[in-house]
């Protein structure tokens, strides 16, 4: 849509505020700009956070108090979803949270069920899980199963079709099966069959894969350790629930393991995403080479074990001993891989003399989108280049 020139003014004096009214009125002729009856919602709601002066904002200060919900709040999270774009909610819902003591009020039940599912808030409640009171637990509940769905549903048929792809996929069987069908050979081998009058390929004969030879596949066992610190927290989020999809399939091991100074094992927790969350302990010092050698009892096939470190490596630990074990690892047949952060956007941070170092070892360090996630694991499960891999990826984000 085109906008004429008072158009744009009016939108540059909803970013501005109500202070910069004087000076659109000398450049219209004296004229205060007349705001639509939307216009005017939006800019009270904007107000309500970024200039508390002109409609009170929420409450007294910074810090939300202990007293009841205050209704004001509850409406105003209703006019947000209903005047601005979901991207746009987002960014003003993280505002709140900082300018008007909203921490602590989002545990309120009525208005976490009005705040927009929002992966940088859901980091943000489990971070402050423990001070959640008992009446608001089912509702954080609920908003963190929200966050865990629509992810869930972003990545585990991607995720359970490149592991299927990868693992035990060369033994074929004359035996039907339409959960063990070889689609891409089937399409392959029929494609002179197709038919130009109905569109698409009638196949002479389907290829299946033997599932006879599963017991094989299962020595395939995957690794996922994870820095629960502060800064990790969508990553965490992913992480869980990437490890919950992996759990849930036959074909390979799956453990999990949290690290900040402590390690705790939470493989036990991978039948149910949101609860696996909840065992994370987020905030904290790190010390990843702990972890590390924590996780070594879990390789019996090396050739057969992916590792994951997930961690922006502010080692607090010894460092020396970390590239040691990673070193050992790598050298042993394990397939070693350092996500630095997995999320959707923004430029992570990390020790970059740290994973310099451990690049050196030819273990590929890199920041991750989840929808890489499958792609990665695809490639990791059938032995592929995954430093070519990180190029790519990094070549695309250019």
């Amino acid at each position: 849509m085109v906008m004429n020139d008072t158009e744009r003014m009016k939108r540059w004096r909803l970013i501005l505020g109500a202070e910069s009214n004087g000076s659109f009125a000398s450049m219209n002729g004296n004229e205060e700009l007349a705001l639509s009856e939307e216009q005017d919602l939006m800019d009270q709601a904007l107000a309500a956070i970024y200039n508390r002066s002109e409609y009170g904002g929420f409450g007294s200060g910074r810090g939300a108090g202990n007293g009841p919900s205050n209704p004001q709040i509850t409406r105003w999270l209703g006019d947000v979803r209903t005047l601005f774009e979901k991207d746009l909610v987002t960014v003003i819902q993280g505002d709140a949270m900082e300018r008007c003591g909203l921490r602590q009020m989002v545990f309120e039940p009525e208005l976490l069920e009005n705040i927009e599912p929002d992966i940088s808030l859901a980091s943000t409640i489990l971070m402050l899980k423990d001070q959640i009171p008992k009446r608001s637990k089912e509702s954080v509940r609920a908003f963190i199963a929200k966050i865990v769905e629509e992810i869930n549903k972003l990545l585990e048929a991607d995720i359970r079709r490149a592991v299927t792809a990868a693992i035990n996929r060369r033994n074929h069987s004359p035996i039907p099966s339409a959960s063990a069908m070889d689609f891409p050979l089937t399409i392959r081998r029929n494609l002179k069959n197709y038919n130009p009058e109905l569109g698409t390929i009638v196949p002479e004969h389907f290829y299946f894969f033997d599932r006879t030879t599963m017991a094989a596949s299962r020595q395939w066992t995957v690794i996922l350790d994870v820095d629960q610190s502060g800064s990790m927290g969508e990553s965490v989020i992913y992480s869980s629930i990437m490890s919950c999809i992996l759990a849930s399939m036959a074909s390979i091991r799956t453990h999990i393991v949290a690290f900040d100074t402590n390690v705790v094992d939470l493989t036990e927790k991978c039948e149910d995403p949101v609860d696996l969350l909840f065992g994370f302990q987020l905030g904290g010092g790190t010390n990843i080479e702990r972890s590390v050698a924590y996780c070594e009892k879990f390789v019996e096939n090396p050739s057969k074990t992916l590792f994951f470190l997930i961690t922006d490596l502010e080692e607090g630990g010894n460092r020396a001993a970390l590239l040691h074990r990673l070193r050992e690892l790598k050298e042993s047949g394990v397939t070693v891989v350092c996500l630095l952060a997995i999320a959707d956007g923004g430029k992570p941070y990390y020790d970059t003399q740290m994973a310099e170092r451990v690049a050196g070892l030819k273990i590929p360090c890199f920041a991750c989108n989840p929808e890489m996630l499958p792609a990665l694991l695809e490639r990791a499960f059938k032995g592929q280049n995954l430093e070519a891999f990180r190029k790519e990826f990094e070549k695309r984000k250019k």
